[in-house]
């Protein structure tokens, strides 16, 4: 999902409420790929706004236009470029309609449920409803259901890190490492144990993996790891197995995940660690990415005896490897969460 091309230098003035708050602050506007970034006036980033949840709260005929990025929140952005506003508007459109309409395959698949329910008994129930919201729910769905978790897990961990330079970098090392330009890195100060993964591609990682290590090749071995790992079992099958059955109603009946059951989850998920992954098919996906294994095999075991089979792959494929990120945006990286 992309915004359209006229709009990707449109910028435009606003004033922005942050969530709890109720002093305004004068922003900068921005388009992003599928987001709307707002930044201070010295170009820092504050937040960004998925473009396809964000509900304008007063009148269209109104020359001010008020947004919110969801109805259950009192942040809210005020602005009267018209530009801005027909950009958002026209963007939307064009999201909506590449987006597949729910409202009459949601109810298709809840009188099939409910049809086999009564065929085959409460014990395949559960499972099959997981099974179909898991297959059927769009990418444009799975990526609210992960911006919505990384908003809660962010009242634990606080804010991603971000700086002007070290968001430059982590653009650079997604470039990188994100080959489909689908998900997302995001760096936290605390919360997560090491790396984590949500709905939509993100990848969450703790400031100590960037921080604790001089080659960059180390982070993007943590980074691979955790893709293998949503490869290996579908963030959104996992968190639906772990929310009950309901859960599944509520996400094919209405598209939606009851804020309780995030804020759960959420909480579930920061204490879990890293599950184990298939050896050989890691290797694979560091072959295909290009990345030494080697770093990150001593980053994770300074013996190498737990990580020998990938010692012993970065030996084949050292002469196919290409540089993870310069030096300097390395070094800009590294500082992203500031002192």
């Amino acid at each position: 999902m992309t915004a359209l091309s006229e709009y990707d230098r449109l910028e435009a003035s606003a004033l922005w409420r942050p969530e709890g708050e109720t002093q305004r602050i004068e922003v900068v506007l921005s388009m992003g790929k599928a987001t709307l970034i707002i930044s201070d006036t010295n170009d820092k980033t504050l937040s960004h706004w998925s473009l396809p949840a964000i509900e304008r709260v007063n009148g269209t005929n109104e020359r001010l236009a008020i947004y919110a990025p969801s109805l259950d929140t009192d942040e809210r952005l005020e602005t009267e470029d018209e530009t801005m506003i027909a950009a958002i508007l026209r963007i939307q459109r064009a999201i909506e309609r590449g987006t597949p309409r729910p409202g009459r395959l949601r109810g298709g698949i809840l009188a099939a449920a409910c049809i086999g329910a009564l065929a085959l008994g409460v014990f395949w129930l559960p499972g099959a409803l997981v099974s179909q919201a898991v297959t059927i729910v769009p990418g444009v769905t799975r990526t609210q259901i992960g911006e919505a978790l990384l908003t809660r897990i962010e009242r634990l961990s606080g804010k991603p890190c971000d700086t002007v330079h070290g968001a430059r970098a982590l653009q650079a090392l997604k470039s990188r490492l994100l080959a489909s330009g689908v998900g997302d890195i995001i760096v936290l100060r605390s919360g997560v144990n090491s790396t984590q993964h949500l709905p939509g591609g993100v990848i969450l990682l703790n400031r100590s993996i960037i921080e604790d290590y001089e080659d960059p090749d180390v982070v993007a071995g943590y980074i691979l790891a955790e893709q293998q790992r949503a490869a290996e079992v579908d963030p959104l099958e996992h968190l639906l197995r772990s929310a009950g059955f309901m859960t599944s109603m509520r996400l094919l009946t209405s598209g939606k995940i009851p804020k309780d059951t995030l804020d759960t989850y959420a909480e579930d998920l920061l204490r879990q660690a890293p599950a184990p992954v298939d050896i050989d098919l890691l290797i694979e996906r560091f072959a295909a990415a290009e990345v030494r294994p080697l770093p990150y095999a001593y980053a994770k075991d300074i013996t190498g005896v737990t990580t020998l089979p990938l010692i012993e792959a970065d030996a084949i494929r050292l002469q196919s490897a290409r540089r993870v990120l310069a030096d300097g945006d390395w070094v800009a990286l590294q500082d992203i969460c500031g002192t």
